[in-house]
């Protein structure tokens, strides 16, 4: 019997004799795999692993609180002539009051933070249900093969899977570490580490629980996925189909949306803390929620670098908002600055931008007064720490060190030290304050370019070329290959209209002018004679303060690149929060519940909210790439293991996870010997002659150029089409027919065409 899923049809191959029909389990909604004997588990042919789950428990002490004073702990003045017992008698009674009124206080205070830790975790399985739901609708992930499963994580998703793979398919945990670490597939022929060059370290921790994981249920004997045979219709072959967290691309997906649930619960945690109210909590989750496609792609591209990286700078902002808010630092709380700081950036390359504008944001609020130069030189040491591991860990990665990052860290704390003794001045005055900025933007930048050039880096030039696109219109080949991608342009202008139609721009823009207001006058206080002693008992947050200059940071971002809007809204969701704020909006909750407000305000945000949403869950799709698949399998029979490569580069991390072949170009673009690779590979797509290109491949060691059409034809916008990039890089040949196209008529003579379909084309380079 079959049974139809959204054009796939899964069915076993008929009974041995003596064999027993398994019981499929428990079917899924929209009728996929239904609890019907129309879906069978695959006996004999399919191999069996082994399935199970556990829990864990961890003991809870006993909650304590600090001392209150009461009546219940005032002195009795007893005569002496009572005795001893009588004594012994009314101290018992007073200790038994005691304990009682504190039993109370402890259990009153304690069962505030469980409410708050249990909304938090509701917060967290809503939106881990919710982005598991988004990218099973998407894909119809469960009934992939595992091919299918592989080229549905395109572009650089496919490179890092890879080393997942690699390390899960070695005969050991170590091997396959060893492998990562001495790679020779990834730039043919060089040999590269891996681990210092791509921020692997979550697949190398997820390698390592997916090993442990599958050894504990074998030595169990509980099984971990189930196969089934799915027929695909149309005419095409039937596939395997496995899922279960046995299957290693349903693992390592589960993992990153179990972090990135975790992550709604810090952001409730977040918004409750900076809010001082629960409601603030509930505003921050309902408007990610609402706005849920602009704060993040986790449920379509789950191996990005950020989904790995984004949870623990929301912990980091959290420890810090809480370092901020207390009068004195404990040690405790910058280890924990210190390890989500480490948490941050080991997984992401660009995590060193988003802490470069932290600390600006941190140093303006020094200038201003609002933290003292002590607690932000504590912070900037953790920093600091948490930068040499990274570095460590890293294998000595010249980008950390040679990051605007780390020369802004060295600059500030030097001004935190010198400021005094130059600018000797008791009373903070304007002059000062622009002297000290003037003195942290041109000594990072100097220190910066002085680190660059003294070790010889250069691998992140082309970050200030795109900001010199931005601004004066600066183009060249690696300038155009981000700035014509959609996600490095300026941002759309559709952007603030959908944050405006769920009012999350109109409420955080009341949030943004009311600190701002009363910054101003605490400014304008503090410059006056008796300004320091008013503006402590007016307004003395310098967290709200921090918080309303990283908007602006986050937003100068989004707007000059589109991606980081990631950064924007969800920062926008937890400043929606201080609605809730007793500080800011006191006045206005005499006249007003801040139950009714709020309420009010997500009734309001509900209206396009709830659109977005049910936008959201109506899409339905299924990964298909047939082209792809009969390249991938042509691959695998038709060359050998040691056939090199090069191609466009989403093609290439398909070709390198699928078919383990040696490629000499890929999509993690950071590395300068990298882009100059890439210009050789991508000139099959210029004017150039046929021999002249042939001749570069082959000095990269290349046998085999895989040839898409489309990128020869294809416009996002005027001037991004490849040939029109190259006539930017090499205008002598202007006007000339691109090579691409020639090539797709007749490869002869400096190429052989031993592939071809509807969308691409191999050409075989002969030796000469």
């Amino acid at each position: 019997m079959v049974v139809p899923s959204r054009g796939r049809n899964k069915e076993s191959p008929p009974l041995k004799p003596g064999q027993q029909q398994q019981s499929p389990g428990a079917s899924p909604s929209r009728g996929r795999r239904p609890h019907s004997p129309g879906r069978q588990q695959l006996s004999g042919g399919a191999r069996t692993m082994r399935k199970g789950g556990g829990g864990r428990r961890g003991a809870r002490g006993d909650p304590r609180g600090s001392c209150r004073e009461g009546p219940a702990a005032q002195q009795v003045p007893l005569p002496l002539r009572r005795g001893p017992l009588r004594l012994l008698r009314v101290f018992g009674e007073q200790l038994r009051v005691f304990v009682v009124d504190k039993k109370a206080f402890i259990i009153k205070a304690d069962s505030k933070i469980w409410l708050t830790f249990l909304l938090a975790v509701f917060a967290g399985v809503l939106h881990w249900c919710h982005i598991t739901a988004l990218f099973e609708n998407d894909r119809h992930f469960s009934h992939l093969s595992t091919l299918e499963r592989e080229m549905a994580f395109r572009t650089e998703m496919g490179l890092y899977y890879s080393y997942f793979k690699i390390i899960i398919e070695a005969p050991s945990f170590w091997n396959g570490v060893g492998a990562i670490m001495n790679d020779r597939l990834t730039e043919y022929p060089l040999v590269i580490n891996t681990l210092q060059r791509f921020n692997l370290y979550p697949e190398v921790v997820l390698a390592s629980w997916y090993r442990m994981y599958t050894a504990v249920m074998d030595f169990l004997g509980v099984p971990t996925k189930t196969c089934w045979t799915v027929n695909r219709g149309k005419g095409l072959s039937p596939v395997e189909s496995c899922e279960g967290l046995g299957d290693p691309a349903s693992f390592y997906v589960a993992v990153i949306f179990l972090l990135n649930g975790l992550m709604m619960s810090l952001f409730f945690i977040y918004g409750t803390y900076l809010s001082g109210s629960r409601l603030g909590g509930l505003v921050t989750v309902t408007c990610f929620f609402f706005n849920h496609g602009e704060c993040t792609r986790v449920m379509w591209t789950p191996p990005l670098r950020e989904s790995f990286s984004y949870p623990f700078l929301v912990l980091q902002m959290l420890l810090l908002t809480y370092i901020l808010r207390i009068p004195n630092i404990n040690t405790g709380s910058l280890i924990a600055l210190c390890v989500s700081n480490i948490f941050f950036m080991l997984p992401w390359q660009f995590a060193q931008f988003v802490l470069l504008t932290q600390i600006a944001s941190l140093f303006a609020v020094c200038i201003m007064g609002y933290i003292d130069s002590n607690k932000l030189q504590k912070i900037l040491n953790a920093h600091m720490v948490s930068l040499l591991v990274c570095f460590i860990l890293m294998f000595g990665n010249s980008m950390l060190l040679t990051s605007y990052y780390a020369a802004s860290l060295v600059v500030i704390s030097r001004i935190l030290v010198w400021s005094p003794k130059i600018l000797k001045s008791r009373r903070r005055e304007v002059y000062v304050w622009v002297i000290e900025g003037c003195a942290w933007l041109f000594g990072t930048v100097t220190l910066k370019y002085l680190t660059s050039f003294v070790l010889g880096v250069a691998d992140d030039a082309h970050i200030g070329n795109i900001l010199k696109s931005k601004f004066i219109g600066y183009k060249d080949f690696d300038t155009l290959m981000y700035t014509c991608a959609a996600e490095f342009d300026f941002m759309e202008k559709e952007t603030p209209v959908r944050y405006t139609k769920t009012l999350l721009l109109p409420v955080v823009l009341v949030v943004f002018g009311v600190i701002i207001k009363r910054a101003i006058k605490s400014i304008m206080w503090s410059l006056s004679q008796t300004g320091q002693y008013e503006r402590e008992e007016r307004f003395n947050h310098g967290e709200l303060v921090f918080h309303a200059l990283q908007l602006l940071a986050y937003s100068v971002l989004a707007i000059l690149i589109m991606r980081l809007k990631l950064f924007l809204t969800p920062h926008l969701c937890v400043m929606a929060s201080l609605v809730c704020s007793k500080q800011l909006f006191g006045w206005l909750f005499y006249k007003i519940q801040p139950k009714t407000l709020v309420f009010a305000i997500l009734a309001l945000m509900a209206i396009e909210g709830s659109a977005n949403l049910q936008t959201q869950w109506n899409i339905m799709g299924e990964f298909s790439n047939l082209p792809q698949e009969e390249l991938l399998e042509w691959i695998k029979v038709n060359t050998r293991q040691d056939a090199v490569f090069a191609g466009a580069m989403p093609t290439m991390a398909s070709v390198k996870l699928s078919t383990l072949r040696p490629i000499v170009n890929h999509p993690h673009y950071e590395d300068a010997g990298l882009r100059a690779r890439t210009k050789v590979v991508y000139s099959m797509y210029s004017r150039k002659p046929a021999n002249e290109v042939k001749r570069e491949l082959m000095e990269l060691g290349v046998n085999y150029y895989i040839l898409e059409e489309s990128l020869c034809v294809s416009r996002k916008k005027p001037g991004c089409s490849m040939p029109e990039i190259w006539d930017v890089e090499d205008p002598a040949n202007r006007g000339k027919i691109p090579l691409c196209t020639l090539m797709s008529k007749n490869s002869r003579p400096y190429f052989i065409t031993v592939f071809e379909n509807s969308n691409y084309r191999v050409l075989k380079i002969p030796k000469e």
